[in-house]
């Protein structure tokens, strides 16, 4: 029985996370975007500091009508946000946040590769909304959905076969138990590339074509209204919190920290995500969109043979450790 109920208390601990955390990150885009781009809406809804911005949205997509377009293939349509959503909680479960047992909600042998599967999954749910919604630019969204996981899911890949290489294995709390501080130097090549192939994949921007506003209104989603265009805007910043506790786990030590890793190590790893979170926000601040030539080009010229360097540099280093 006490088995059962620490499954449970650590199922309901992710979900709480699954569904706070996105929310969190979402509410500190408008803050960050706010002051960074002097904008002064998000400052005062509700009163202090504007708490009650992310409440508006909320309750703006409540209100507005759920609509199915008369041509869409309405199964796949209704399917899509769901499949676009889901697989960040499951990988949610997969991501160990301290050095605990009971820090993971479950722990896989595999659990790398499991990641990696589960997150390419969340992008069928663009391929299928653009296919489903009987709309040409939606389409045209989903095939440029469908390139960029093409080239993009190659270099993300080889960065973390470089981790797996480093530590001996393939399960996430033994990279972080195999885990030396004079690692982020050596690896962090592998890290950039590993960043960069997951905001890619997000399409986050600068990475964002498949929904440019500019050229294709918004691309896959553009049919999407009400709750089901919510979900797919929650599965963004999941994908956020989930890209950036694994770049935190895998790169950067999780709960690694100068002091308290053993009572505290959530901490770091929660702090750690969050820096990086940041870092997602500033990019779209910062940095306009690519073209999908130059974001082709950045994938198979730059990207990949960075992260086979880092593979030849993971594999002379322990070659000479051994």
């Amino acid at each position: 029985m006490n088995d059962v109920l620490d499954v449970a208390l650590r199922l309901i601990a992710v979900f709480v996370a699954f569904l706070v955390l996105p929310l969190l990150v979402g509410q500190a885009e408008h803050k960050v975007m706010a002051h960074m781009q002097g904008r002064l809406g998000p400052m005062h809804a509700g009163g202090f500091h504007g708490w009650a911005q992310l409440v508006a949205d909320g309750v703006k997509f409540a209100q507005k009508e759920d609509i199915v377009p008369a041509e869409a293939d309405r199964r796949i349509f209704q399917l899509a946000p769901a499949v676009a959503l889901l697989p960040y909680l499951l990988v949610l479960l997969v991501i160990p946040v301290g050095p605990a047992g009971s820090a993971v909600g479950q722990s896989i042998d595999a659990g790398l590769f499991y990641v990696l599967a589960v997150m390419g999954v969340g992008v069928l749910g663009s391929l299928m909304a653009g296919w489903a919604s009987a709309n040409k630019y939606s389409l045209l969204g989903g095939v440029r959905t469908a390139a960029q996981l093409l080239a993009y899911e190659l270099p993300m890949l080889l960065a973390a076969a470089s981790v797996a290489m480093a530590a001996g294995t393939v399960s996430l709390p033994g990279v972080l138990h195999a885990f030396h501080w004079w690692w982020v130097p050596w690896q962090l090549v592998g890290g950039v590339v590993f960043f960069v192939s997951g905001l890619a994949e997000l399409q986050r921007p600068p990475f964002d074509m498949p929904v440019a506003d500019s050229e294709i209104i918004f691309g896959a989603y553009t049919e999407y209204t009400g709750l089901r265009f919510a979900l797919f805007l929650l599965a963004e910043y999941a994908g956020i919190v989930v890209l950036s506790g694994l770049t935190a786990v895998l790169f950067l030590g999780g709960w690694h920290g100068p002091f308290g890793a053993d009572g505290l190590g959530w901490v770091w790893t929660l702090l750690k995500a969050a820096v990086l979170a940041f870092v997602v926000i500033w990019l779209r601040v910062s940095y306009p969109r690519l073209r999908e030539d130059q974001l082709q080009k950045l994938a198979w010229t730059v990207l990949v043979p960075l992260a086979l360097a880092q593979i030849a540099l993971t594999g002379v280093v322990k070659v000479v450790i051994s």
